[in-house]
């Protein structure tokens, strides 16, 4: 199916040995048909084996966007972090650094979501202020930006480009379901909606992007 898509989105969310194998030969079947692959490094930092995976995909395959929030990014480019589960805990690295350090070995986007999210190729950084707090109560929320990330990298062949429009449409849209719930699980549904119904108008109004 890989072969035939027009982005691949990995996540190592649920990790288990055969799980990386099917991945490792989705990826390859994608670089072999020049397909972007977006890789979400989620909870990368939590456990030896998952910053072993992580790497073990890297270095095997092409990976085109590597994706995570600062501890997992952090971890990956060999930092000594630690992670709370799939949340980011607070960091004292330069986190703009390392990103650039890791797109430029790994000639890729690299993509750091939080407070300010920082997409970087290691020659141009942007600096995405969208989104809202409650988008940290919904777990899951991060992983679902990366798919969004992918259906913006299957159609722009700047994959930097790709990945700020993506974060941006939707941490838009979780601005203005936030507006609209009385908290997680309104915001959920909201969410949905929101990205449903998002127009390029809207979007131009509401983004802060900063290079």
């Amino acid at each position: 199916m890989a072969a035939i898509s027009s982005a691949l989105v990995l996540n190592i969310g649920t990790l288990t040995n055969d799980f990386v194998e099917a991945m490792k030969k989705a990826a390859s079947a994608a670089n072999k048909k020049g397909i972007p692959v977006i890789l979400d490094v989620c909870g990368a930092g939590a456990t030896s084996l998952r910053n072993k995976k992580c790497r073990e995909l890297i270095s095997r395959v092409r990976i085109d966007i590597i994706k995570g929030n600062p501890s997992e990014i952090a971890c990956i480019s060999g930092a000594n972090i630690k992670t709370k589960g799939v949340d980011s805990c607070d960091i004292k690295v330069d986190i703009k650094k390392l990103a650039n350090e890791l797109a430029l070995v790994n000639t890729c986007v690299v993509v750091v979501t939080g407070k300010e999210d920082v997409v970087t190729d290691g020659k141009k950084l942007y600096i995405v202020s969208n989104g809202d707090k409650i988008m940290s109560n919904l777990v899951g929320s991060g992983c679902m930006a990366t798919s969004v990330i992918g259906t913006f990298a299957a159609v722009e062949r700047d994959l930097a480009q790709a990945s700020v429009s993506g974060l941006v449409c939707f941490e838009v849209a979780a601005e203005i379901a936030a507006e609209r719930s009385k908290g997680p699980g309104s915001f959920k549904v909201n969410l949905f909606d929101s990205l449903y119904s998002l127009k390029p108008a809207i979007v131009s109004g509401k983004q802060k992007i900063r290079c």
